[in-house]
């Protein structure tokens, strides 16, 4: 019999997994699908600049008002409607729904972090275990799941494109544009980027559109609300609005956090160049849009099978040894991506790639998510409301310069990026060796009907906070 937590992580990975089919596939397509004018892009960059906003005051309150649970699902009905915008692209519908979606996207992971935290601290509790070490791994098996939705959502989008007769061969001199050779502003456009026939573009929106609802029913009917007894407290007794407000803003007072935002706003940086730029100045330029979702299948599949070992390895290897694996990996594909100049008879090299990029980014995401998880215990809500804020500004500047700076220049400062990473984590990594931060006991947010039984033989101390 698994344990209840364990049931609960299970359903909300299966959630994200079935609501980022739908995104995942969305995103990865914008810079080719709504390549006119920037529209595609310009709507990435509005979203994750809606995330920035509402990671300011929005997630503390929703969560400590609604709890995780609720916060979730309103989450997930602000990206459904993204993919309705997406039916009828154009500057009137794209961006209120990504204003819609960026506002819900910060309270959702937040509260999907805490959701997780709070579930690995209280099995910990449970089982007498080190609560790092249950947080580590259950970060590690949603990103499992949740990652392989990359590969369902872009298998959705290349098995449907696909069927476009409109596809042709690219013109050598095409080619010449490719990658960074040129500046990447402006693929050519011919039958092979051109948008695909609506009624393949409405059938694949449709389908996202099913999958987003399903994720939606899937939470809402199986998750467990495991702090709703704290939700109730605090609508019994509202602290002050602007304490609330700026809870988000105080935890900066934490030299820890500033220390890590380099490193958290690199996780925006690297995943939004292979969302923008790879997707469009390497694959759709050299292949066809329709080998976008194939290659984005290998990016998610990679990404998947590492979130889940990079979760169990951690505890052996410890969160430094696995961020200095992804910074060197990440390295050198930037450097070689600087100098490959790609070719459609140069087929495997597509996916080495986004298979590298996925296995960087599965270290990026599961240990940054849990290390803040670690570090910020009793402000768990605010931490990780500041972790989507200070991603989702990697995400903004990058998809901000994206029509305007050349491939190569981009390349340059996402090195940029990563070597001041490499500066600023191993400062807050050491310090927490030296000085390791407690965990908080989560046997509060066990229902009335639930209690832990602890040893009290493993009791060394007990201090008043």
């Amino acid at each position: 019999m698994i344990s209840r937590n364990f049931k609960n992580i299970l359903v909300v990975s299966v959630g994200f997994l079935s609501l980022f089919t739908a995104y995942g596939g969305l995103q990865s397509l914008q810079s080719s699908l709504n390549a006119e004018e920037g529209m595609g892009v310009a709507s990435l960059s509005v979203i994750y600049a809606s995330i920035i906003i509402s990671s300011m005051f929005l997630p503390p309150i929703m969560i400590k008002n609604l709890g995780c649970k609720w916060t979730i699902v309103a989450g997930m009905a602000c990206y459904v409607s993204y993919s309705f915008g997406n039916l009828y692209p154009g500057w009137y519908t794209l961006i209120p729904t990504s204003v819609i979606l960026g506002l819900g996207g910060s309270p959702l992971w937040s509260a999907k972090c805490t959701y997780l935290t709070i579930s690995g601290n209280m099995q910990a509790s449970k089982e007498g275990k080190k609560g790092s070490d249950v947080i580590n791994q259950y970060f590690g098996i949603f990103f499992f799941i949740f990652q392989s939705s990359a590969v369902w959502g872009n298998l959705m989008s290349s098995l449907i494109f696909g069927q476009d007769t409109n596809i042709a061969n690219i013109p050598e001199e095409q080619l010449q544009t490719c990658g960074a050779a040129d500046c990447g502003l402006n693929v050519s456009v011919n039958s092979t980027t051109t948008r695909p026939a609506q009624t393949l573009v409405w059938t694949l929106v449709g389908c996202y559109i099913g999958v987003g609802v399903l994720a939606m029913l899937i939470v809402a009917i199986f998750l467990d609300n495991i702090d709703r007894e704290q939700a109730s407290q605090f609508r019994g007794n509202r602290e002050p609005f602007c304490h609330t407000f700026l809870a988000t803003f105080r935890l900066l007072k934490d030299w820890r956090l500033l220390t890590l935002i380099p490193l958290t706003m690199y996780s925006g940086f690297e995943q939004s160049f292979l969302s923008g730029e790879y997707t469009k100045n390497y694959v759709t330029c050299a292949l066809g849009i329709h080998y976008v979702g194939f290659v984005m299948m290998c990016f998610g599949a990679a990404n998947s099978v590492c979130s889940f070992l990079f979760g169990r390895l951690a505890r052996y290897t410890g969160r430094a040894v696995l961020f200095f694996l992804a910074a060197v990996t990440n390295f050198s594909c930037i450097i070689a991506l600087l100098f490959w100049r790609p070719h459609p008879d140069q087929l495997p090299i597509f996916f080495v790639f986004p298979a590298l990029w996925g296995m960087a980014d599965a270290i990026w995401q599961t240990q940054t998510n849990a290390l803040y998880g670690v570090l910020f215990p009793r402000d768990k809500e605010a931490a990780f409301a500041n972790y989507r804020m200070w991603e989702s500004l990697g995400f903004v500047i990058a998809f901000a310069y994206s029509t305007f700076i050349c491939l190569e220049y981009k390349l340059y400062i996402l090195l940029a990026v990563l070597v001041l990473t490499v500066i600023t984590y191993p400062i807050v990594e050491y310090h927490e060796h030296r000085n390791p931060t407690p965990p908080v006991e989560e046997g509060t947010y066990l229902s009335h009907k639930e209690t832990i039984r602890r040893d009290d033989s493993k009791i060394i101390c007990q201090t008043q906070m």
